[in-house]
């Protein structure tokens, strides 16, 4: 079973509809028992940081996630919450990868919002992909650089396109409107061992 987290922060029945075409089912749930038994989990977001975090710390869902020991995939929001702070609101984030998430600097249309390359793949998430693939964003905030980047894009500044460290996955952008290219990588992850 596939868990996509659920907590009002967007997107997730976008994320539901991808792995639906996929052929896969997944189950949308706020439920810790159900997210400790599924085999793969999907930490989905769009919106704001401090007031998607006060809901996750509602439910438990902050202490719950970094605990988790199946593969977890972090999109967007999810993946800068997966970081130790954010800028946004001052927002203090789960910790699971220590970097911090920064506003971009307004030199250029913030957000950075429509399709663009990510390259340099270091990670099985990214199995099929070619060097250079056009993915779908939409972020005014970037995760820095790091030992845990796995691929990277340039807009106004380079910045972690993806991220990973053990059994946690996490991107900037969104699979689920990144057409084959995003249905690869979804696939992959499921197909994690």
């Amino acid at each position: 079973m596939i868990a996509i987290i659920k907590y009002n922060g967007g997107n997730v029945s976008s994320v539901q509809n991808a792995l639906n075409r996929l052929n896969i089912s997944s189950v949308i749930t706020d439920d810790p028992e159900l997210i400790l038994k599924a085999d793969k989990v999907i930490f989905p977001g769009v919106g704001e940081a401090s007031s998607t975090m006060k809901l996750l710390k509602e439910k438990e869902l902050d202490l719950l996630i970094p605990t988790l020991k199946q593969p977890v995939l972090g999109i967007c929001l999810g993946m800068q919450l997966m970081c130790k702070g954010n800028e946004e609101g001052e927002t203090e984030g789960m910790g699971i990868f220590d970097i911090s998430v920064k506003r971009f600097p307004p030199l250029e249309l913030v957000p950075h919002m429509g399709w663009n390359t990510f390259s340099g793949h270091k990670s099985s998430l990214f199995s099929g992909i070619e060097t250079e693939n056009d993915v779908y964003f939409v972020h005014s905030y970037y995760c820095e650089l790091s030992e845990y980047t796995t691929s990277v894009c340039d807009y106004i500044l380079p910045f972690s396109a993806s991220l990973q460290k053990d059994n946690f996955y996490a991107v900037q952008f969104h699979p689920e409107k990144s057409g084959s290219v995003g249905s690869q990588i979804l696939s992959n992850f499921i197909n994690l061992s």
